[in-house]
């Protein structure tokens, strides 16, 4: 597949955006069946570069991936608390929240 697609997986898990060489490569917005949303960059069938993740829950990710993890600055939300946060991850781990 190459240009702008749209693929549903055997388990429902749908994803709508550009493709190259039958990779997710691009912006595009991939959903699971539970509910979470990412809608963002692709590079090489992972998430990289900048993209929001949602959660079910309320919880929102706002930031930079890398290699199909939160990587950089990103901005998070948390449902609870009703408030947004900045932060520092690498590699899916944060490592600090920035003031």
């Amino acid at each position: 597949m190459c240009g702008k697609g749209k693929y549903i997986f055997e388990d429902k898990r749908v994803y709508e955006g550009m493709w190259e060489k039958n990779k997710m490569n691009g912006f595009g917005r991939f959903q699971w069946p539970d509910g979470k949303v990412f809608e963002g960059e692709y590079f090489n069938d992972k998430k990289d570069g900048f993209g929001t993740f949602s959660w079910p829950d309320g919880r929102i990710y706002k930031g930079n991936w890398k290699n199909g993890k939160q990587h950089g600055e990103g901005d998070y939300f948390d449902p609870k608390h009703k408030e947004w946060k900045k932060g520092l991850w690498k590699y899916g781990k944060r490592l600090k929240w920035i003031e």
